[in-house]
């Protein structure tokens, strides 16, 4: 028999009477059922705990890598209409022209430690927002009432693009760079005084006067290291075993211990004119002398890229310097320069005349063999020949790096903190990829061994051989004629600014070569703007900790209300099959008693009196 009996809110009873279904059905059924229920309650605390658990556990821990990998990968188009989406705009104003590049991010996840996710815009195409003009500002030095005329195609470029509603909230940072250091202080100051008087009356952009500036070497070199090592994700601090870690010692801060976080990289960037680096210099420097102590100061960059300036796990200190003529084309120059005094001085003591016709070049080791060369200076050619020696260009350029006998020094004698070799990493751009790869085919992890062999045969090659593979299309797509004649040289100028002027080991093995980082271009403007907007993060945490204190319900997070629930869920159930198993009881020995009732009945006698409870 089943039945159910409920004795509040009002008495009540139902029953079903067991004919047609044998007891042993009904005891196996009732088993079933009780099984059934306790086994689906004990189903559901299972997801809730290990199901939900491992699910959001996951994206807990992979959170940091799939926003990393988002950021590398992702080249969707920006979706404009998404109102969590926040904008900024910054302008490089360089030498020869000036590019304007468009960033977003969204709202910020409200964990002070962690940085804004920033991002470069796409349009609808999926490219990137980006536009240059020519020539450089610093042409309108003598007529500065031009110069916001001459960016507003920039500015309105980028107003196109930014959603309307958002104009206000969007910072815009214009920053110029060498162009507009060679100029002097007064037309410096005419220029910006132009853009921030004219550029608020005609955009809504959020522009102020510290927005606008002329930066320098160093700055830019910082800004470069932040985007480089951002967009590798060295900035996302996570326990993870693999990752090679550092111990720093926190400037300002060396009472207190270290701490050790995620390795950053340093780069090497050598361009046609100058070459830079710039790198993490994890513990607290010694100096030789207070004179190096002084030079340091303008070579070393202490920052916090947190949101809170209590907070040091985001506090670095970056060594950053720039060496102007020892870029691939100024270092030639000054090798021809050098070369065409020489011979001039050796042909007038020896009454000689080397070089001066074409029937007796100068025999040139650093061009690749039988390449002919020309030399014009003063009116006068000098012909060079190549012998393509590539140990003998790297003793004559020596000299070049200007080296000193003082310790801790590189490139001119100017301070270098020591670098851990055994932990590091560097990326070398530019000249450094173009030597590698362009001709030689050996770009990404270098190895001064196989570099060293690979040069010393291409200089040993003929001309003719060279030029014969060069026709047959058998370099990279982008290398010439002019880059074939001098890979010997830049070449040996490339080994000896890393190995001699940087003194890097030749053993070292943690140097990447590189065009670009995860197929995109990574500009120095990224690092600018998010060093720039790294306060931002403090609006969002506010907002959230001023809802949070009038709602404190909403601090769980989602997985924990689920636990909370199915923990409620499971409460009750178990509270139900329990009043159902005491009602079970009681409704048996209620049928107890009626049955005794019904014999006494049958029988004829009057029913016995059963003692009750007392």
């Amino acid at each position: 028999r089943i039945s159910i009996s409920c004795l509040l809110p009002a008495s009540w009873h139902f029953s079903i009477s067991p004919v047609g279904c044998p007891r042993i059905l009904n005891t196996t059924l009732r088993q079933i059922v009780v099984i059934g229920i306790l086994a689906a309650a004990v189903s559901l605390l299972y997801y809730s705990l290990v199901v939900i658990r491992n699910k959001y556990g996951r994206a807990y821990r992979d959170k940091r890598f799939h926003r990393y990998l988002a950021r590398v990968t992702d080249t969707e188009a920006t979706d404009t209409n998404n109102p969590n989406l926040n904008y900024g705009i910054v302008v490089d104003c360089g030498s020869s022209g000036s590019r304007i590049f468009v960033y977003c991010w969204p709202r910020h996840n409200g964990n002070p430690h962690d940085l804004l996710d920033i991002k470069q815009m796409r349009d609808k195409n999926r490219k990137p927002v980006v536009m240059k003009i020519k020539p450089g500002i610093s042409e309108f030095a003598s007529s500065p009432e031009k110069v916001s005329d001459y960016i507003s195609p920039l500015l309105s470029f980028a107003a196109e693009h930014v959603p309307p509603a958002k104009h206000k909230e969007t910072p815009l940072y214009i920053l110029c760079t060498a162009g507009m250091r060679i100029l002097p202080e007064s037309q410096q100051k005419a220029i910006l005084e132009d853009l921030l008087t004219d550029i608020p009356v005609h955009f809504d952009f959020l522009f102020s006067d510290s927005h606008a500036e002329v930066i320098s070497g160093k700055q830019e070199g910082v800004y470069a290291w932040i985007g480089i090592n951002f967009v590798l994700g060295r900035f996302e601090h996570t326990d993870d075993e693999d990752e090679a870690i550092v111990e720093v010692h926190i400037p300002g801060s060396e009472n207190k211990e270290a701490i050790f976080r995620k390795r950053t990289v340093g780069i090497l960037d050598m361009g046609g004119v100058s070459t830079q680096i710039a790198y993490e210099v994890p513990k607290t420097v010694s100096f030789a002398s207070s004179q190096q102590e002084e030079v340091a100061k303008n070579l070393l960059a202490e920052f916090n890229l947190g949101c809170d300036a209590h907070q040091t796990e985001h506090v670095y200190r970056v060594y950053v310097a720039t060496f102007l003529g020892f870029g691939g084309n100024a270092a030639r120059q000054r090798y021809e320069d050098s070369l065409f005094t020489s011979t001039v001085l050796k042909n007038r003591l020896l009454g000689k005349q080397t070089g001066m016709t074409s029937d007796s070049p100068y025999l040139d080791p650093c061009l690749p063999l039988d390449a002919q060369d020309e030399i014009q200076q003063n009116g006068q050619t000098m012909y060079l020949r190549g012998t393509g020696d590539f140990n003998l260009c790297r003793e004559i350029i020596q000299p070049f790096m200007n080296k000193t006998n003082e310790t801790q020094t590189s490139l001119n004698g100017v301070y270098q903190p020591a670098v851990h070799f055994q932990n590091s990493e560097f990326y070398g751009f530019s000249e450094f990829y173009y030597c590698t790869e362009d001709v030689l085919r050996m770009g990404g992890d270098y190895n001064a061994v196989k570099f060293t062999k690979a040069a010393k045969d291409y200089c040993a090659t003929k001309w003719s051989v060279l030029r014969e593979r060069f026709d047959r299309g058998l370099y990279a797509s982008h290398a010439d004629l002019h880059r074939l004649k001098y890979q010997c040289f830049k070449s040996a100028w490339m080994y000896e600014v890393f190995h001699s002027g940087f003194s890097f080991p030749v053993s070292y093995s943690n140097l990447k070569t590189a065009l670009q980082v995860y197929d995109k271009e990574v500009q120095w403007t990224l690092g600018a703007i998010l060093y720039r907007t790294r306060f931002l993060p403090l609006r969002d945490i506010q907002q959230e900790n001023f809802r949070g204190s009038h709602s404190h319900w909403r601090s769980f997070s989602f997985v924990y209300n689920h636990y909370l629930f199915f923990v409620c869920f499971l409460i009750v159930l178990l509270s139900i099959l329990l009043y159902l198993l005491r009602l079970r009881r009681i409704h048996r020995r209620m049928l107890r008693n009626s049955s005794s009732t019904s014999l006494w009945i049958e029988e004829g006698l009057p029913p016995q009196k059963i003692a009750g409870p007392l």
